[in-house]
């Protein structure tokens, strides 16, 4: 499955109203740590159907990262039935990310 562009527009539907778990992947172009992370998100987007996977790009939608509260990035949210279950900040290995969201 692909990867989803959120936007404060498109936020409700394909997030908070998704029929699966959805990862959202917080990032920014100049952060050194997000363009680690960001294959590793992509990767796991074409690997897992049982999830949803969703980028918010920071300096396009800092409203919706003023929602979630996301002062640092990468910031990593999983939510489930429109709630946030997990969170995690900063790059870390794909095998930490299929934890978050395998628990």
């Amino acid at each position: 499955m692909s990867v989803t562009t959120l936007t404060k527009e498109n936020f409700d539907a394909e997030a908070v109203k998704a029929d699966k778990p959805v990862l959202i992947d917080f990032w920014a172009s100049w952060c050194g740590p997000c363009r680690m992370l960001s294959p590793i998100v992509d990767e796991i987007a074409d690997e897992r159907g049982d999830i949803k996977v969703g980028k918010v790009n920071v300096d396009e939608q800092p409203e919706l990262a003023n929602n979630f509260g996301v002062m640092s990035i990468p910031t990593l949210l999983l939510m489930k039935n429109g709630k946030v279950v997990s969170q995690a900040v900063g790059a870390r290995p794909k095998e930490s990310v299929l934890s978050m969201i395998d628990a």
